[in-house]
């Protein structure tokens, strides 16, 4: 696919946001195999929205909440000023769907930020970066020793329909592999696993594929898509 290079952020805001078309996701997925930059701007925009990604359930648009908005605009334009240039300022194109959409996250990732900075009591014992075969970076784990943890996935994954992504970590030798939870779905999570011991340094944490519903017998079982030893926050 061609694109200007200036439109890198906007793309990959559309494309983490749900409003590419499923030919123009299809072609930016393909594309960012071979183009860095655009598999870079596609994470950043997938960190800046993860607030949005782990703690709002999703929910489908419809055309009628778009059709609102639209005729709200003309109201909310000032009359003063130099005029806007009918391209940029198009309602039929996505452009200001992305930058209403935006707003709106922008707003509320303020609001959970300030919330969340508020209402925190225990920062995460041990964080762990998980790397694939090639040593590029695919989810950071933040463990915070109460039977709960969080998954930030910074990269996309293939998942077949009848497979999915399971976390675990090795508390010890003794004990082997424990599973702290499936991802619903390619996308960031709060898990809830078992009562474990304190996470230690050097602990093992990865993600494997395995069959839909979880491995079935309790150990992994399928291949590993990323793995990394927990560190403690300095």
């Amino acid at each position: 696919m061609t694109y200007d290079r200036k439109d890198l952020a906007d793309l990959a805001d559309e494309y983490v946001l749900g409003l590419a078309e499923s030919a123009t996701a299809r072609e930016i997925e393909n594309a960012m195999e071979r183009d860095p930059e655009l598999k870079a701007a596609i994470a950043l925009s997938r960190e800046r929205f993860l607030p949005l990604d782990t703690t709002v359930t999703p929910a489908s648009v419809n055309d009628s909440l778009w059709t609102r908005i639209e005729s709200a605009l003309p109201a909310q334009q000032g009359t003063s000023g130099p005029p806007v240039s009918t391209v940029a300022n198009d309602n039929s194109s996505k452009g200001w769907k992305i930058a209403a959409l935006s707003s709106t996250a922008a707003a509320l990732l303020l609001a959970i930020g300030l919330g969340y900075s508020i209402s925190r009591t225990a920062d995460p014992i041990v964080v762990a970066v998980l790397l694939n075969e090639a040593g590029e970076v695919q989810a950071v784990i933040e463990d915070f020793g109460d039977e709960r943890a969080t998954v930030r996935l910074l990269a996309d994954f293939a998942v077949p329909n009848d497979k999915t992504m399971e976390v675990w970590t090795l508390p010890s030798r003794d004990m082997g592999p424990v599973s702290l939870g499936l991802l619903e779905g390619v996308r960031s999570a709060r898990l809830d696993g078992p009562a474990l011991p304190t996470p230690r340094d050097n602990q093992l944490y990865e993600i494997t594929l395995e069959q839909s519903g979880g491995s079935p017998t309790g150990r992994p079982t399928g291949p590993i898509l990323a793995k990394g030893l927990a560190k403690l926050p300095r």
